[in-house]
């Protein structure tokens, strides 16, 4: 958000803006799919660890950030460390999380994150946007990478890594010493006995058995954040466009039911079936933005009811997005997938938010929020056709006293 409203105060060439705004997610996808395998290799413990000292390092230097070119540089290196992060960070977590809490632990990945995103979305509505503030407000995002690096340190290998690795000894020290459990599971045991594993390859996602839940996971992650992406990242422009005499008050209302939406969101996400949940909340952000399309000529207060019901569902629904990914893969393929899923949803997400600014210029609110709602609607379709139920599936597997 500070990116977009910084960027006037650059001499910049045509579409650059477009591109800084798409910029991370660009970094984003190229590390989910370059370091997704990582963690399947060389454990999850060491990429979920020093990421962040990449992500802290760029994020400082977009201090001395000077012209569109070195920030959207920065910016694709910050994005490639978040990648690894979204790859690694809920299939870290995943695989120390109990079934009966694992959707309210990771989706609250998504809560934090949304924190954040709407207090720098405020701060960039309400400070005055001068070149200093700007470099200011893109460099304070140092201070929480630091803090986030510092309290990783300390941080245990996965026991479900170990023991696919066939290092059951270690894995069950790890359960010992910070989950309060003992003994070695079946898992364990026959993984031990099989020896190590080779290292996982990307064709291993699209294996009979396995190629389906990886498809799904693909269409289903990215047909939710290609319009999320895009409208938040140019809410402003979109509000212009609504003609609401007080924007920048809408905007904080629906940063603030966008906040609400996720910590609402993590109690259904925790008690209904995963399947039910993605359909149900598919099928009304589809009609949201149907309404929103269809009743595109009335007045800009009108539209704010499907808008504001809209960003609460979607906040809501967003929280499956770190609790899904990891519950459709196996442990040895785990993090590949995971990554997989997030690099092939950036794609989704950039051309969202390259091709939105110039949809809402030369269409209109009406017909952007048309083919946004078809993207929506591919998501429900696909969903009512190969969603799996996987709230019982074992990550952290079952423990054998």
């Amino acid at each position: 958000m500070v990116v977009i409203a910084a960027s006037p105060s650059w001499r910049r060439p045509h579409g650059s803006e477009r591109l800084l705004g798409a910029s991370a997610l660009i970094g984003l996808f190229f590390g989910s799919t370059l370091l997704g395998r990582v963690p399947d290799t060389v454990g999850r413990q060491k990429v979920y660890r020093y990421n962040f000292v990449l992500i802290a390092i760029a994020s400082a230097a977009q201090f001395w950030a000077h012209s569109p070119l070195v920030l959207f540089l920065l910016r694709l290196v910050i994005g490639f460390g978040l990648g690894a992060d979204y790859a690694v960070g809920s299939t870290l977590l995943s695989e120390f999380a109990p079934r009966r809490l694992r959707g309210v632990l990771l989706g609250s990945l998504t809560v934090l994150w949304t924190v954040g995103y709407v207090l720098a979305n405020v701060l960039g509505t309400y400070i005055p946007i001068t070149d200093s503030a700007a470099h200011w407000l893109l460099a304070s995002g140092a201070l929480p990478a630091l803090l986030v690096l510092v309290l990783r340190i300390g941080i245990p290998e996965s026991p479900s890594w170990l023991a696919a690795r066939g290092r059951a000894a270690e894995a069950a020290e790890v359960r010992r010493r910070y989950l309060g459990q003992s003994g070695v599971t079946a898992e364990e045991a026959g993984a031990a006995a099989a020896g190590q594993p080779p290292a996982a390859r990307y064709r291993e996602l699209f294996a009979r058995g396995q190629a389906a839940r990886t498809w799904f996971g693909v269409i289903f992650y990215s047909a939710q954040v290609l319009p999320y992406f895009a409208i938040y990242t140019f809410m402003s422009q979109i509000l212009g466009t609504l003609h609401i005499s007080d924007a920048d008050t809408q905007n904080l209302v629906l940063n603030l039911a966008l906040l609400l939406g996720r910590v609402i969101g993590l109690w259904p996400v925790q008690r209904m079936g995963r399947r039910p949940f993605t359909i149900g909340t598919f099928a009304n952000l589809t009609a949201c933005l149907a309404a929103m399309a269809a009743f595109s000529g009335s007045s800009g207060w009108v539209l704010m009811v499907p808008f504001l019901v809209y960003t609460f569902v979607m906040a809501g629904a967003s929280n499956i997005t770190h609790v899904y990914p990891p519950e459709l893969f196996p442990t040895a393929l785990r993090g590949s997938g995971v990554g997989f899923l997030n690099g092939a949803s950036r794609v989704a997400s950039a051309i969202g938010t390259f091709v939105l600014p110039v949809s809402l210029s030369r269409l209109g609110v009406g017909w952007s929020m048309g083919w946004m709602a078809l993207v929506l609607l591919l998501g429900t379709v696909v969903s009512l056709a190969w969603a799996p139920e996987t709230r019982d599936t074992l990550t952290a597997e079952d423990w054998h006293h």
